[in-house]
């Protein structure tokens, strides 16, 4: 996945980050909800204890590093932390 074709993030009150994806090839059919974290490898472990499966590996992009998962209900969600 490529996060330099990603417009820079949107800010909404300081509270809420959002961008948009502009590769119509890795467009998500519906929004990808991202939770941010301090701690990816402990995130994941949480999604996977809870009965999540990791759809995407995690990947760096200029906005840090996340992972997509599906949580039971079948969602899909993403995990990111900033930073390198």
């Amino acid at each position: 996945m490529d996060g330099d074709v990603l417009r820079p993030d949107v800010q909404s009150g300081g509270a809420v980050s959002f961008g948009f994806q502009q590769d119509t090839a890795q467009q998500t059919a519906a929004p990808l909800v991202t939770i941010r974290t301090d701690d990816l490898a402990r995130a994941r472990a949480s999604v996977e204890a809870a009965g999540g499966i990791v759809t995407v590996e995690p990947f760096s992009f200029p906005g840090g590093r996340r992972f997509h998962f599906r949580e039971p209900g079948g969602a899909e969600l993403a995990v990111w932390s900033p930073g390198s």
